[in-house]
């Protein structure tokens, strides 16, 4: 089961809605997969800086013993059980080494200058007012909810994954050649925190890329490479993507108008945006790779 939303906004005018309307697509898809959530949203972002997702306990002290480790300048957003870590770029090697020796517990989930990036157990609609997603602003974001048919109940195992820069992937289907891409790529630098088949597909088109594909070549060359039935959601600091296996045995949709792109593992999903009586409403075809980004 599982289900994903994604939701790419042209219009500028309804970046104040982004959370709103990410969220309710996200509760609706709550019967395909009850027990966790998580979503992506790309907002404002200061040049310069660097966003950390950081997830565990304890955290609103976190912010001002980096600050004081790295000399000044990281601030942070305390979210339920996340925190949004901001500082200078040069600074973000020094706080990942502050976090790895004084608190291993904490896990970075995600980072970019655009991205951040919640989830924990839970139906979605309970996650999403533990995090607030719907007064969060935007240009894109995406989500998922969960059912863990090949591993426990656990925030590691939500989606999305985080293994690059501003970069995340949700996933509904599965891997069956996870463990070998794994072992191949993490002698490439590739750091994996847990078991998920979907991580594994996250860093292995993090890997592409930073070998000079393009989102879109990392994309096609995951036809080949990843042995297993999916339909892909990627989000990138400018747009997203979308992918399916050449069988396509999972469910999607996407509406497109002037103002919007919009994905849904279900129509109902969508029914409930902006102008959605007047959208291109399509099926996503096999094999293909469909992608929006601003300039």
């Amino acid at each position: 089961m599982c289900g994903i939303v994604g939701l790419f906004l042209k219009d500028r005018s309804l970046e104040p809605q982004l959370g709103a309307l990410l969220a309710r697509m996200l509760e609706v898809m709550t019967e395909r997969g009850p027990d966790s959530a998580g979503f992506a949203v790309y907002g404002a972002g200061e040049a310069g800086r660097i966003k950390l997702t950081l997830r565990g306990s304890d955290l609103s002290a976190i912010a001002a013993e980096i600050g004081a480790y790295v000399g000044g300048g990281a601030t942070g957003i305390l979210r339920d059980s996340h925190l949004v870590l901001s500082l200078p770029v040069a600074q973000e090697e020094a706080a990942r080494a502050w976090l790895a020796l004084n608190r291993p517990d904490i896990v970075v989930i995600g980072s970019g200058q655009r991205i951040e990036l919640y989830k924990e157990v839970g139906l979605p609609a309970d996650v999403s007012t533990r995090f607030g997603l719907s007064g969060m602003s935007g240009s894109h974001g995406i989500g998922h909810t969960r059912m863990a048919t090949e591993s426990a109940v656990t925030t590691d195992g939500a989606h999305p994954f985080s293994t690059g820069a501003d970069q995340c992937l949700v996933h509904n289907g599965s891997l069956s050649n996870h463990r070998s891409l794994r072992r191949m790529l993490e002698p490439k630098g590739i750091h994996f925190v847990t078991d998920n088949d979907s991580e594994v597909a996250a860093g292995y088109l993090t890997w592409r890329m930073r070998e000079g594909d393009s989102l879109a070549e990392a994309m096609e060359a995951g036809l080949d490479d990843l042995d297993g039935f999916f339909t892909f959601v990627v989000g990138t600091e400018n747009g997203f993507a979308v992918l399916r296996d050449p069988i396509s045995c999972k469910p999607a949709v996407m509406a497109e108008t002037d103002q919007y792109v919009a994905f849904g593992s279900e129509y109902r999903a969508l029914v409930g945006l902006p102008g959605i009586e007047n959208a291109r409403v399509f099926e996503p075809e096999p094999a293909r790779v469909y992608a929006w980004e601003r300039n």
